[in-house]
């Protein structure tokens, strides 16, 4: 199945880095396209409890979907995912 999510803080290209590296590494998680425009990201999953898998790590990263709540702490972990993004492209 494939699904399309609207994450926070998504701004450049070291925030998608971040979000690829991290999301291919998870068990059932494939074909990831994010884009840093229109804070988005695309992906395919094989079991529903995917989705939620997603979310956590996004969450964990300082991206959390769309609707969730966006704390200072969540921006801050964006912040330096991003930075890290940065520096591995």
């Amino acid at each position: 199945m494939q699904t399309k999510i609207i994450v926070q803080n998504l701004k450049c290209g070291g925030c998608a880095n971040t979000i690829s590296k991290n999301l291919i590494s998870l068990n059932g998680i494939s074909d990831i396209n994010v884009d840093a425009e229109e804070s988005s990201e695309e992906f395919t999953y094989a079991e529903e409890s995917s989705l939620f898998t997603v979310e956590e790590k996004l969450k964990q990263l300082g991206y959390p979907v769309l609707g969730n709540a966006n704390t200072y702490l969540n921006k801050a972990k964006s912040f330096i995912s991003c930075a890290t993004g940065k520096m591995n492209q």
